[in-house]
């Protein structure tokens, strides 16, 4: 069985390291996999759509504000 972690393993990695609550057990695997670009061209994928939800949240509230 590989231990190279698969996308959705990368995704939820990513997410975990925003928050800062990366395991060790996982932190270990996911430098050891290698692919240094996959892992930055995640991050700021998901930063992008963090990014967007905040700014989409935010029309929406103003929105309802009436501004």
């Amino acid at each position: 069985m590989s231990d190279k972690p698969n996308l959705l393993q990368m995704f939820l990695s990513v997410l975990a390291a925003c928050f800062g609550v990366q395991s060790s057990h996982n932190r270990e695997r996911d430098f050891a996999a290698g692919h240094t670009w996959a892992w930055m061209l995640l991050g700021l994928v998901v930063m992008g759509l963090f990014v967007v939800f905040v700014i989409a949240l935010v029309s929406w509230a103003l929105s309802l504000a009436g501004a």
